[in-house]
């Protein structure tokens, strides 16, 4: 499966995705990184990994739908079959998403649908939840909504600082986000309704978490 990822930093997930599909075998191959920042670290990712770039600066363009039109056009041309949004923060015209339906994913820092948008983990801590963690989801037109395909769950500690907090969901982010661009580009997932279904998942009882662990 043909991916183009989108960003606009420094491509964490961007490198994890990298690695995820240079293993051998791996069902997915990213054949284009776009930003909407000329000045985008990831960009810097991309290249060193021999992938092509483009930039799609959003300042060049009146209005949101103009700039989502170039965005699909050098997708395209790039025969991208499924995107991936990774630290992409631009939010896309309905239009675009729509012509993408089913075939756009984003990462979220959060056990979506609990604190959409922005300063997640600033208010995972501020309402006292002991869990959070990060969710890959199809994209849909309103914020952070959509099918989930996959989720990982990470405790909140009691020292926890929104920074060491991020941290440490980062890191679960890159297991997390190779891991659902597999099953989808193996064709293990299908949407029903709006939820998705995956093929051979296994259903085997594991131990729940506790936080605080139970005694």
């Amino acid at each position: 499966m043909k991916v183009g990822v989108l960003i606009s930093g420094r491509g964490s997930n961007l490198r994890s995705l990298v690695a995820a599909t240079k293993e051998p075998g791996f069902p997915a191959e990213i054949v284009i990184v776009v930003s909407n920042k000329p000045d985008a670290p990831g960009l810097d990712v991309a290249r060193e990994a021999g992938i092509p770039t483009a930039v799609v600066n959003h300042k060049d363009y009146p209005t949101r739908e103009a700039f989502d039109a170039e965005l699909d056009a050098v997708l395209r041309r790039a025969g991208v079959e499924l995107i991936c949004s990774a630290g992409f923060m631009r939010i896309l015209s309905d239009g675009f998403v729509e012509a993408w339906r089913d075939r756009q994913l984003n990462i979220h820092p959060s056990l979506l649908p609990a604190f959409k948008g922005l300063k997640v983990h600033e208010r995972v801590i501020e309402t006292g939840c002991r869990i959070t963690g990060c969710t890959v989801h199809f994209v849909r037109p309103a914020m952070d909504e959509g099918p989930i395909v996959a989720q990982v769950a990470v405790p909140v500690l009691p020292d926890d600082t929104p920074e060491t907090l991020a941290d440490r969901v980062l890191e679960a982010e890159h297991k997390l986000y190779p891991l659902a661009l597999r099953l989808v580009a193996e064709g293990r997932t299908r949407i029903v309704g709006e939820r998705v279904e995956i093929d051979g998942q296994v259903t085997a009882p594991q131990a729940p978490l506790f936080v605080p662990p139970a005694p």
